[in-house]
Formats: C-alpha cells, structure tokens, sequence
C-alpha cells in the first residue's frame, strides 16, 4: 500500500453514523490519544477494577461498535470527560485503533503497529500495539495509551524505532530465528503462559494484517497460525517477516509483494471468519467478518 491509502478508513476504523463525534477531536497525535484515554481504559491494566459484565467490550472489535458503547453512557463530545470505570474497556488495540480512526479521519495517513514493547515492566517485553502515522515527511511512531504525565523518560508520541522501546513482531521474529533473543521473554505478561516462539511467530501474521488494514483483534486466530511450531511453516514466516522489515526501511517492491501475497495466500489473511479467543471468558466463537 502506499501512503495515500492509509488516510483511508478500513471497515474496522470507520466511525459510521459517528463520524461527527471524530471530526471534532483536534488532529494532533497529543490530542487525539488523550481523547482515545478518556473513551477507553485497559481491561486489566487501566487502574481501575471494572465490573466483570462489562470485560467483554474488549471484543467490540469495530470502531462504529466501540463508539456506540461509548455514547449509550455517554452522548456527548468525545473530549468530554468520562469516569474511568464508566469507559469502555478496551487493550493496546483499541487505544490504537480509535486514534487510527480520528487521524484517518482527518485525511492522514496512519496504521496500526503489532509487537512487543520493553517500558512497561523490566526485562519483559508485552506484546503491544502503537498508532503509525505520516507527518508528511517520515513515519511516527506513538503510544496513545501513554498519559504523558507519567514518568517514562522518552516522548511517547515519537518513538524511536533504533531505541529498542519497542520492536516490531517481524523484528523480534527475525532475532528469535537468528538466536539472539530469549522468547519466554516475549508474551501477554510475566505472570501467564501465552508466551514464547509461537506467539511471536502469530504475531507476525497479525502485523502483516494490520498493515494491510484488517485490523483484527490480537487474539483471533486464522490462517498459517499455531501453537506448535513443529507443523508450521517457519520459512513462510521468515519471507514475511524479511518483507515487512525491508518494507520499513522504505522498498517499495518490498511493500508491494507483502500485499500481493496477502492477496493471494490463504494462510496469510483472515477470511470471512475468524476464530476469536475471548481473554475475558477464555471461550472460542467463530466471528463473521462481513458486516
């Protein structure tokens, strides 16, 4: 894809009959992710403990279904401030996907970027979502869910890709194959087993979607993706991942063969279903993508 198609909302960012409620947020990335914060909280990490009816909202999925949760308790301006347990609940994901949406919406180019980040708890590496926007010049890295009160040491609305702050899932794989990374450092949390090569290795799939603009959820399950590395097709990763690093240096022919083989490759793209592992029940349902 080249960078005008992104300014372009997929079926996930479309704000629908919302559509007014963005036009109002200011486009600049420090605006747009506090108003993100003040809409959603993490679901478990938001500092506060939300009432247990209300965890599956983090499976709301599309932006128009995130928005119409929002303005059932609250039909005002996004801006206009909302109770932390009041908010919906949401991840990384969510943060991202909603400041996706308002920037799109405003006409600039952004995605949604899938991997690993190391500033939240030392020596782990939390799988992690950032909002990549165009400030016509290069590509921003920034992390919505960030308040940027907070002590972090670094400018959470620029993020240099070369700091190891965060590294991309087709990064992180690219080192785990050459050995140079411990993998049962790469997961959901220190304290759960959803960790280790096959994690990484899924979440590579689910970077290359996101950058195709289907912006799935980080636990649907489709494709090419597995628990067990010893039936997958690891040389299929390695291609992709190799695409998406050369993609981010800039090779064009790199961006054109990843959404080529997107197109093409049933292993590499959700189809009109998905498998969707709630974090929340821990139940499996199978979700139709065609809205």
């Amino acid at each position: 894809m080249n960078v005008d198609e992104y300014r372009q909302h997929s079926p996930y960012s479309d704000p629908g009959r919302h559509a007014a409620l963005l036009d109002a947020v200011p486009s600049d990335i420090a605006s747009v992710a506090a108003t993100v914060r003040n809409v959603i909280v993490h679901y478990r990490a938001g500092g506060v403990e939300l009432p247990p009816d209300r965890l599956e909202e983090v499976n709301c999925r599309w932006v128009d279904r995130i928005l119409d949760t929002d303005q059932s308790r609250f039909p005002l301006p996004l801006a206009a401030e909302r109770p932390a347990v009041d908010r919906v609940a949401g991840c990384c994901r969510d943060h991202t996907l909603l400041s996706v949406a308002v920037l799109r919406q405003h006409g600039i180019p952004s995605r949604s970027r899938v991997g690993f980040a190391s500033y939240f708890v030392p020596g782990w590496h939390h799988d992690h979502v950032l909002v990549e926007y165009w400030d016509g010049h290069r590509w921003v890295w920034a992390d919505p869910e960030l308040d940027p009160a907070g002590d972090w040491g670094f400018d959470g609305y620029d993020i240099d890709p070369k700091a190891g702050l965060f590294d991309s899932a087709a990064r992180v794989w690219s080192a785990y194959r050459a050995g140079t990374i411990d993998p049962d450092r790469y997961g959901v949390s220190p304290e759960l087993p959803i960790r280790g090569d096959w994690f990484i290795h899924d979440y590579v799939l689910i970077e290359l979607a996101h950058r195709q603009k289907d912006e799935l959820l980080l636990w649907d399950r489709f494709g090419a993706m597995t628990e067990d590395l010893s039936t997958a097709d690891l040389t299929l990763v390695d291609e992709i991942a190799a695409l998406l690093l050369a993609a981010d240096d800039g090779d064009e022919a790199a961006e054109k063969a990843l959404a080529d083989r997107y197109a093409s490759d049933a292993r590499l793209r959700p189809g009109p279903q998905v498998h969707c592992m709630s974090p929340v029940s821990g139940t499996v349902s199978v979700v139709d993508l065609r809205r």
